[in-house]
């Protein structure tokens, strides 16, 4: 009768476990679907010509009447009280690097007034995963409206005394990309008219052309000294940046060897580079058409692609290239062009199908000491009305032995009440400096736990200490890590990466986050040793709460549910097929998957400690419930980024653990039948893409009180010590312990 009842409580309670699991399914899947929904709300890339023509003027800078015409040189647009000028509206994209945390930029519109002083701060679209599915984008807002009334040449004068901004949990890096930008692309606009006594000064050596070199040079010395720097793409390279395999209806037709491109560039202002590739008559032109100090550039080409295309209009702007030098962005128009035959040095190219001289525009400036490059756009139909484009680019500068330099110790401007240059420190640099102290504990413990690793035989010997380091390194990870450093790795760092990848990758936006790069590059090192367990099974924030929630229950009596093998080995795959859905999806659109990846509860649990609306909270509650019952139940079945680090974690080059014995798994089953995640397989082997390397059934290895085999060894070793010992007591007591082991107890 009492096993009768054993076994109705056991079924009752997997009942009511898999109905828990359905319930969390169906919830999960709810919010899922929740989520692809608002994710058609996104908004479109706006420009600022875009803005000003859906608002009023008075609607974006308080107290205007209208708009003036752009101006080119600062990509600002004036605003006017009748006809008094009261300051300008712009853009931050547009004139400084504003990418976040995303890889893509964060657009806010800023007003400035005629005395340096902030009017107008307005976001106006982001691509930020921590917004756009976790703080609410009004505490973001909120924060920005404290920029109103910032005195820009009060912070030039003293701008540590300036504090402008306090961080957001969770968003510090979006929050620092958008002071950042914000401070920058001010500055510029202030410099470019003058506002509050702005002005640009410049101090050190002065670059400028040597113009008494005028040495003509064939094309084969040009290219050798970089005079002439090329490009080359082939039909394969564009296939490629744009994704798509050879033989699909998307890819080209042509041979992917075939010259899809083949560009080059020169500064054709420089004497010597000038007379060699225009030649005598056509340099002399130039010259006398160019004003001191301005540069001009000579652009040729051959293949299917054309760098002007077809599409632009006497007057209009050439679309498919720009000049990029620093934060300054050179476009060109027909009137700064001029079509040539060909290139006139001796050795160049007869089958050229575009030479082009290009005129750097006045109301903008080429440093020539300084390097720039030529971006290349192309775009692709991928799809029916969908059309997608890639940034190509050729880096160019002056050799230096075309230039002189001379020391300037005055200030250009002749003003003496302009206030001093003033450049804002690198943003990344400036992170990492803030975060030293994080930073430096963060690898200490690294450290510590690669000595962990590296000794591990020595450490599982000892089981009360291995267990108390293992428990003393989780509290860290989650309390350390986790809720105070808010650094939770995610699979949309993945996805990020892989977007970043194909669609022009920067380290700059990947350094914005100390600890999460430092934890990246430890991982992506780890794999190569001991595979995702490093991560999964020590450092991971979320996996350490789910271990501690599984230790409570055992300690308060909730029984525990073991999960059928052949049941455990269909759910393995589910978190791949998250993956793989993630990954297909963010090849189409990195917003709607970073949407999707709200199946990772990390966010909600460890960034912002369930500060979220509820859809998200009543989700991360749904995941971590079923730990109560099965150890690390999200790790195991559904975890997406578990599974995308257990890809690569395969070709790790050491096997670490050891399971030598011939009797593990047939017949000595201790090991499997107590690994959390059940990543032994009933034949002894363990699974590297499961296992989560907690060193357990190291400890079990070894141990002589648990593995029959190490307890047999024992009994030997005792025996022998009797024997040495000449105790013929105790020598008989352990032979009759021997025999009646060998016949059963009988």
């Amino acid at each position: 009768m009492h096993t009768l009842q054993v076994v109705q409580r056991v079924r009752t309670f997997h009942r009511l476990f898999f109905s828990a699991f359905y319930l969390s399914f169906r919830v999960s899947l709810l919010i899922l679907l929740f989520f692809v929904s608002a994710s058609s709300n996104a908004q479109s890339n706006v420009t600022l010509l875009e803005l000003i023509q859906k608002h009023p003027s008075a609607e974006l800078f308080e107290g205007a009447t209208r708009y003036g015409e752009i101006d080119p040189s600062s990509s600002a647009v004036p605003v006017y009280k009748d006809d008094e000028r009261i300051g300008f509206l712009f853009l931050n994209s547009e004139l400084v690097n504003s990418v976040g945390y995303s890889g893509k930029p964060i657009h806010v519109l800023v007003g400035l007034d005629n005395q340096g002083v902030i009017k107008t701060v307005r976001l106006i679209k982001h691509s930020e995963p921590i917004v756009l599915i976790g703080i609410p984008e009004s505490e973001i807002t909120q924060l920005m409206d404290g920029y109103i009334g910032f005195d820009l040449v009060s912070f030039l004068k003293k701008p540590n005394d300036n504090p402008r901004f306090d961080a957001i949990s969770g968003a510090t890096v979006t929050i620092r990309v958008i002071d950042d930008s914000i401070i920058r692309s001010a500055i510029k606009v202030a410099r470019a008219h003058g506002l509050g006594g702005v002005r640009s000064q410049r101090k050190g050596p002065k670059a400028s052309v040597d113009t008494e070199q005028q040495e003509s040079k064939d094309w084969t010395d040009l290219i050798a000294e970089k005079s002439v720097t090329r490009l080359k793409l082939t039909v394969g390279d564009i296939d490629k940046a744009f994704s798509v395999s050879p033989g699909s209806s998307q890819a080209s037709e042509a041979d992917p060897d075939e010259t899809f491109i083949d560009l080059y560039v020169a500064q054709v202002s420089v004497p010597s580079i000038g007379v060699s590739l225009l030649g005598t008559a056509e340099y002399q032109n130039l010259t006398h058409k160019l004003k001191p100090g301005k540069q001009a550039i000579l652009v040729a080409a051959k293949g299917e692609y054309s760098f002007k295309g077809s599409g632009y209009v006497r007057g209009g702007i050439f679309d498919r290239f720009e000049l990029v030098q620093g934060d300054d962005i050179i476009r060109f128009r027909d009137l700064h062009h001029k079509k040539l035959r060909k290139v006139k040095a001796e050795g160049a190219p007869e089958d050229f199908k575009e030479v082009d001289l290009f005129m750097i525009p006045e109301d903008s400036t080429l440093d020539v000491a300084k390097p720039w490059k030529l971006q290349l756009l192309v775009g692709r139909e991928l799809q029916a009305l969908e059309k997608v484009f890639r940034t190509f680019h050729l880096n160019y500068q002056i050799p230096a032995h075309y230039l002189k330099f001379e020391a300037v110790t005055a200030p250009i401007s002749a003003d003496t009440n302009a206030i001093e240059d003033y450049e804002q420190p690198v943003l990344w640099k400036q992170l990492w400096q803030d975060k030293w102290l994080e930073s430096s504990v963060l690898i200490v413990a690294l450290g510590v736990l690669t000595a962990i690793f590296f000794f591990q035989d020595w450490l599982v010997r000892r089981q009360v200490l291995s267990q108390r380091i293992r428990t003393g390194f989780l509290l860290f990870s989650l309390f350390g890590i986790g809720f105070y450093a808010s650094a939770q790795l995610s699979v949309v760092n993945i996805l990020t990466v892989i977007n970043a990848l194909i669609t022009g990758f920067s380290w700059e936006y990947f350094l914005m986050e100390p600890l999460i790069f430092i934890l990246w590059g430890s991982v992506a090192m780890a794999l190569l040793f001991w595979g995702r367990g490093a991560f999964c099974g020590w450092l991971c924030a979320f996996g350490a709460l789910q271990e501690f929630i599984t230790r409570f229950a055992k300690k308060v009596g909730i029984p525990q549910w073991i999960v059928p093998w052949g049941l455990h080995e269909r759910l393995w795959p589910i978190k791949y097929i998250i993956f793989l859905v993630l990954f297909g999806v963010s090849l189409h659109s990195l917003e709607l998957a970073e949407r999707l990846a709200e199946i990772e509860p990390f966010k909600t649990v460890v960034v912002l400690k369930f500060i979220r609306d509820w859809p998200y909270v009543l989700l991360a509650i749904a995941l971590l419930a079923p730990c109560f019952f099965v150890e690390r139940f999200y790790c195991r079945y559904l975890c997406p980024l578990g599974a995308a680090l257990a890809i690569p974690a395969r070709v790790r080059m050491f096997d670490w653990l050891k399971r030598y014995r011939r009797q593990c798994g047939n017949p000595c089953q201790v090991c499997a039948n107590e690994c959390m995640v059940q990543a032994i397989h009933p034949e002894g082997q363990i699974n590297p893409n499961e296992c989560l390397y907690c060193l357990h059934c190291q400890e079990r290895y070894y141990d002589d009180q648990v593995c029959p085999v190490v307890i047999k060894k024992r009994g030997r070793q005792e025996r022998q010590q009797a024997m040495n010992s000449g105790s013929s007591a105790e020598l008989a007591k352990q032979i009759l312990i021997d025999i009646r082991e060998e016949k059963g107890g009988k």
